[in-house]
């Protein structure tokens, strides 16, 4: 069993974690360091060791993915420079679908293809796709107020916000997504989320965190990345349902899409669960949530979200409220709709993406998915943006090479 310090911090073997980040030292992971490199290859892969969760249960019945097709010769020389990128950004897992086929997995270092890996904001999207199907057994009104479905954020910065605007991230919140900030609320949150040691001036839990946020303008003007929003519609899902998020989670989306494993999501002192970053899954069921993006909300001959849900997401929002953003200096036409990035490419990309590193990349035009689990030294990059850019763009570019010949 793990050892733990005085103040509760968890103390595993340093072995173990040697296997998983590749070096050779002594050290051990906390709540205070298992974000950070070289802790984090650890961590990521073992958040159940460190926070508290709930399982979201998979359908018992489901099989594991097909086989992996084999890479040809003639394509070795490209695949090579994948090979690259893949080393070049941290990557502890990867998973291509190709016409609803796995063409391509891979696993580093320690990491397994049973291992959970968290998620981070890639959950946000994950938890729209559960708003979606509420949506469309009629259980929520996207253009209905906030405080309509939770009367608790009625003071709150969200108390005049729609749920759509909530959904695109146009609710106006004085909030800071500055991860390196301690003082910043995205902190502040993690703290309350038991991600991080507590303070005594903290929130209780989560539910009083959000109730204490507040306005920072008019909603609906602009594009305002904020995680705290994700976590608001999964109050509202609780509420409308009269379940836990991770409850629903399950019953409605998990263990009907034909999922390997059952998947982890964090949860804090008052029970609430993580909805913007906390779901830890294994790699290739990650990749099934795209799977299901291409197939407008079908798996396993029936559909689990409405496709109008999907093709609404799939054609992305207005661009023009992201404008100035370092998203756009990446994709200049991009938007965000549904908790989902949209490029605004010719190949209608859409993609989910979380700190440090996780993806997944949805290319419609050559009927591809790419999940990728990464354990990046910085939470965001410009720069590591691009490169994961064009390291996708690149892959489905071999692939589609490979379809023609």
């Amino acid at each position: 069993m793990p050892e733990t310090t005085a103040s509760g911090f968890l103390l595993t073997n340093p072995g173990k974690i040697d296997r998983y980040t590749g070096q050779d030292f002594n050290g051990n992971v906390t709540l205070d360091n298992w974000q950070e490199s070289p802790f984090n290859r650890w961590g990521f892969a073992h958040i159940n060791e460190l926070i508290t969760t709930a399982t979201i249960r998979r359908d018992s019945s489901s099989q594991p993915p097909t086989g992996i097709a084999p890479v040809t010769t003639e394509h070795a020389e490209k695949w090579r420079s994948v090979d690259q990128f893949l080393e070049s950004t941290h990557t502890d897992a990867i998973v291509v679908l190709q016409h609803g086929n796995v063409v391509m997995e891979r696993y580093f270092g320690a990491f397994q293809s049973h291992d959970r890996h968290v998620l981070m904001s890639v959950s946000k999207s994950i938890c729209a796709l559960t708003m979606g199907i509420l949506v469309g057994q009629e259980l929520i009104d996207t253009q209905q107020s906030v405080r309509h479905y939770v009367p608790a954020l009625k003071e709150s910065a969200y108390g005049n916000a729609t749920v759509r605007q909530v959904l695109d991230m146009t609710a106006a919140v004085r909030y800071s997504e500055d991860y390196l900030d301690a003082d910043a609320e995205v902190q502040q949150q993690d703290r309350v989320a038991g991600w991080r040691p507590k303070l005594e001036t903290d929130s209780r839990d989560t539910y009083e965190f959000l109730t204490r946020l507040q306005p920072a303008g008019d909603h609906g003007r602009s594009f305002q990345y904020c995680s705290a929003s994700t976590d608001v519609l999964a109050w509202v899902i609780e509420n409308v349902t009269g379940k836990r998020y991770a409850e629903v989670l399950s019953d409605e989306l998990w263990s009907r899409l034909g999922t390997s494993d059952d998947a982890l999501i964090t949860t804090d002192s008052g029970g609430f669960a993580f909805a913007n970053g906390g779901i830890a899954c294994t790699a290739r069921d990650m990749a099934k949530i795209g799977q299901l993006m291409l197939d407008e909300g079908k798996a396993n001959g029936q559909t689990i979200v409405p496709s109008w849900w999907i093709k609404d997401t799939m054609r992305g929002g207005d661009p023009q409220l992201a404008r100035g953003t370092a998203y756009q200096q990446v994709h200049p036409n991009g938007s965000y709709r549904n908790q989902w990035w949209v490029p605004g490419d010719p190949r209608g990309t859409v993609y989910a993406a979380g700190i440090h590193g996780q993806f997944i990349w949805i290319d419609p035009v050559s009927d591809t998915v790419i999940a990728k689990f990464s354990s990046c030294p910085q939470p965001v990059a410009l720069e590591l943006s691009q490169t994961h850019a064009e390291g996708f763009r690149q892959m489905v570019n071999i692939l589609e090479r490979k379809s023609a010949s």
